[in-house]
């Protein structure tokens, strides 16, 4: 009796889980797919009543459309070139951090730590200003380089892959070490090679950080040459009367390069955020 009292009791929490699962996979669906359904309609049927949930003739023209309104060929190269800039620049300079930090000894290491990841607790809007003044001093306004090197640099990034470096056992570096090898080599042939999961994560993230950034490419670009898809799409807004079949589309096309990278990564980013003690 005991065992079927606590195989029901499993079995009804297993249905409530998976029905909370269910709801909120749903809540996150449901939106994606209507705007997917948005961006098919013609723009007559988009503010229909009732709503049309599957479009009635279904079109691919909002997507034609948008490359004749704005150059959205170049604007989806200009966020392919920042955000994988961005993901080479954040991997590169946050492992060195990292590896700084959990590896090597010196005084105040800790307090110095500490004093860098308060940087996370300043909003960027706070920066933004001093920023824009020091790009503008440089020349650097409607340029590549201004909209990447802010964002380079990061504390998080220093943060989730220092937490990796720690778990990986120091009798492998010692080893190294003992063979006459440096710690660029160990840096580089060790912990690095050891650290893919963490390194797929913070790739993940800094690549969705560089892809759907708006307000600071917003500030130093006002050319429709450099101008990311992001401050690309805002330009529907107003300037065409705001046809959301357009704003739809262009929607569709900034978030499928981010599902790629996701599902590419996956097994990486789910062992990286394990591995790195990150939390929801």
């Amino acid at each position: 009796m005991n065992n079927m009292e606590n195989n029901q009791k499993i079995s009804v929490k297993n249905i409530f889980m998976y029905l909370g699962l269910i709801i909120a996979a749903a809540t996150m669906l449901i939106p994606f797919l209507w705007m997917v359904s948005t961006s098919l309609k013609t723009n007559q049927y988009v503010l229909s009543m009732p709503p049309e949930f599957f479009p009635k003739n279904p079109t691919l023209d909002s997507y034609s459309q948008l490359l004749e309104l704005l150059p959205f060929d170049r604007m989806i190269l200009n966020s392919l070139l920042v955000a994988i800039s961005v993901t080479i620049g954040q991997v590169i300079s946050g492992s060195m951090a990292a590896y700084v930090f959990s590896r090597l000894e010196f005084r105040r290491k800790n307090a110095l730590f500490l004093i860098y990841l308060a940087t996370m607790m300043v909003p960027s809007q706070v920066t933004i200003v001093p920023l824009f003044i020091l790009m503008r001093y440089l020349g650097w306004i409607n340029t590549y380089q201004a909209i990447i090197s802010p964002m380079v640099f990061t504390a998080f990034g220093t943060f989730l892959l220092r937490q990796s470096f720690l778990t990986i056992p120091k009798d492998l570096e010692e080893a190294a070490f003992i063979d006459g090898a440096s710690h660029w080599t160990v840096f580089w042939k060790i912990i690095m090679p050891v650290s893919k999961p963490a390194l797929a994560t913070l790739s993940v993230f800094a690549f969705m950080q560089a892809w759907n950034a708006y307000l600071w490419p917003l500030f130093v670009t006002n050319d429709e040459k450099i101008m990311t898809l992001p401050v690309g799409l805002a330009l529907l807004h107003g300037r065409y009367l705001t046809q959301w079949n357009l704003v739809m589309a262009g929607a569709v096309v900034t978030i499928i390069p981010m599902l790629i990278i996701y599902l590419v990564a996956q097994e990486y980013f789910v062992k990286g955020v394990v591995t790195s003690g990150i939390k929801g």
